[in-house]
């Protein structure tokens, strides 16, 4: 049984292929488009495919589209309502559900020789629940909890499955939605709706929840397993900010007071959950489940024994869970994800092809894990590029930015690499073996959605990734599954007794997360980080800054060619564009006096 699945109609459009049950390949458009999130969430915009991320995962598999069985759209038309009568102020939605209706042809057109008559439609919060149902390991009969901004009709689901049967208990009907509520608060705090919902979870923990009263008039649990959610009087809390304004403190406490409206809400629904379940285990789906602090508590203060968060809880999620639904639906019982290592990978060949191609001064040392954490131990940044990329947001030891945790100044010094907020946070990794030593919280946590208390006699020893509540956002590593991470975190700690590295994702602000080598590179070249280990090699940036001015030197007549460890090509073009773009050559070799370390932190999740 052959399965595509596909998410287009809102955001984060994603293509997931599953083979007798078994998770082949997931990726996300956007890091083959190169545009944030593959699209705006418009009307307009809802015929877009993802036809780069659908192609790539039948190629990984050796397949054309009409060796499919099924395509499963996380989305069902039939089952919508006009956005008037739902409460919506949506004025185009009649566009969207059009474009919804012939997505079959629209998916015959991007993928030639596929069967229009194989699409089905799969509700959209049963292809979220599907996802984490199905996709979480070791859970064969748990309850599933779905929040997101909404679906065809409603904004949640609560569910339980059983072995390969998904049922619906209850969903809560719009216009009530805990995420539409949060993207208003997003774009009265002057971020980008259905976007930067994160930011507000980060500046809510620099506020007091002053006004948590008064939002508990519009936003709470009913007790039927549904909510009350919608028609916040947001510019009566506080004023709206413009996106160039600073944030005052009304703004964070009105953050702080909508996260933790946000949480008892959750907290209430999971309980109600568990009342008619009785399950051990709780698994969570839907944009809302990226919200790591309201998972930490539900964790911590629910009912249930477990917890467990699909990593590509946002729409994204929607084409793996509809394609393991139909899996299911057919005979062919799911198993739980492999990982969230999903998408593309290069051969050390491939990679050193890229680097020649692109004329970089390169070496391959015995032990790029070894040669990494001495550099971290010397304070450099570096770009780690390994194996497949990840399904979903979070970077998780394959496509990451990585620092020292020790110096408070890295959190603002890779803010500036990346060009976004100080109140942002950055996230430690750590061995999953020593993360009880450190951090108190869900273990392990090798997706980055739950926060942890800092152990206090390790806060001023990591105070990089320590937030200013006193938590962390923590990736757990274990060697079996992750060998080459796991033996860089042990050889850091050789080096400087600290078992955590910084980690955040590799890109800069406004940008999807690097994907393929070029992507890699042109990061690289554009900010200021020291070193790119990229699968066995690594690029120095000294030496590719010195061989760039010796070139130009050369070309002038000034000096003699200085001939770096590669065989210059065709392709050195390549990178005297790219050095064009990069930061001033001098910070190779002052960058890390830049940032000394202060005598304070921030930052935030």
């Amino acid at each position: 049984m052959r399965v595509l699945g596909i998410n287009a109609l809102f955001h984060d459009p994603a293509a997931a292929l599953v083979i007798d049950g078994h998770t082949v390949a997931a990726a996300e458009e956007e890091r083959f488009s190169r545009r944030k999130h593959g699209k705006r969430p418009v009307p307009f915009a809802a015929w877009e495919m993802p036809e780069h991320a659908a192609r790539w995962c039948l190629a990984q598999a050796g397949l054309r589209p009409q060796d499919l069985d099924a395509v499963a759209y996380s989305f069902d038309p039939t089952l919508a309502r006009p956005a008037d009568t739902m409460g919506l102020d949506d004025p185009w939605d009649h566009l969207r559900l059009a474009y919804a209706r012939e997505a079959p042809g629209f998916l015959h057109t991007v993928l030639p020789g596929l069967d229009p008559d194989i699409v089905r439609f799969v509700p959209h919060h049963m292809a979220h629940a599907a996802s984490s149902a199905f996709g979480a390991p070791g859970a064969d009969s748990s309850s599933v909890l779905v929040l997101d901004g909404r679906g065809e009709r409603t904004s949640h689901l609560a569910a339980r499955r059983v072995g390969a049967h998904l049922e619906p208990l209850y969903g809560q009907e719009l216009p009530h939605s805990l995420g539409l509520v949060y993207e208003e608060l997003t774009e009265h705090l002057g971020f980008l709706r259905s976007s930067d919902e994160f930011k507000v979870m980060a500046l809510a923990s620099h506020g007091r929840p002053r006004v948590l009263g008064e939002l508990r008039r519009y936003v709470h649990a009913t007790g039927d397993g549904g909510f009350r959610a919608a028609g916040v009087p947001w510019h009566e809390l506080c004023p709206p900010r413009r996106p160039d304004e600073a944030w005052t403190q009304d703004h964070a406490d009105v953050a702080a007071s909508a996260q933790a409206c946000l949480e008892e809400t959750l907290l209430d629904l999971a309980r109600w959950l568990h009342g008619h379940t009785h399950d051990e285990v709780l698994t969570l789906a839907g944009g809302v489940a990226l919200n790591c602090v309201a998972n930490s508590r539900i964790a911590r203060e629910g009912p249930f024994g477990a917890v467990w968060v699909q990593p590509a809880a946002g729409d994204a999620g929607t084409a793996l869970g509809g394609a393991l639904l139909l899996s299911a639906e057919r005979g062919a019982a799911p198993d739980p994800m492999p990982g969230a290592a999903l998408g593309r990978g290069w051969s050390d060949a491939e990679l050193e092809a890229r680097l020649k191609t692109a004329a970089v001064p390169y070496e391959r040392p015995d032990d790029v894990a070894d040669t990494v954490a001495e550099a971290l131990a010397d304070n450099a940044i570096v770009a780690w590029f390994q194996g497949r990329s990840e399904y979903g947001p979070r970077a998780l030891g394959h496509r990451s930015l990585l620092a020292h945790p020790g110096h408070a100044g890295n959190l603002e010094r890779l803010n500036d690499v990346k060009g976004r907020e100080q109140f942002r946070p950055v996230a430690p990794m750590v061995l999953a073996e020593r993360a009880p030593d450190l951090f108190d919280g869900p273990l392990p946590s090798p997706y980055m959605l739950f926060v942890h208390d800092v152990a206090p006699e390790w806060r001023e020893r990591i105070p990089a990734v320590v937030h200013v509540d006193g938590t962390a956002r923590i990736q757990t590593v274990d060697a079996t599954t992750e060998p080459l991470v796991a033996r860089m975190l042990a050889a850091f700690e050789r080096h400087t007794g600290l078992p955590v590295v910084v980690n955040t994702s590799l890109n800069t602000a406004g940008r999807p997360m690097v994907d393929d080598p070029r992507d890699a590179l042109e990061c690289f070249g554009s900010a200021p980080v020291d070193l790119l280990a990229i699968g066995p090699f690594v690029v120095r940036r000294a030496d590719f800054f010195a061989t760039r001015r010796d070139e130009a030197a050369a070309s002038a007549g000034q000096s003699s060619y200085r001939q770096g460890s590669y065989e210059p090509t065709a392709g050195a073009d390549d990178a005297a564009a790219l050095a064009d773009d990069a930061a001033p050559p001098d910070w190779a070799a002052h960058g890390p006096a830049r940032y000394p370390t202060p005598d304070h932190q921030g930052g935030s999740r």
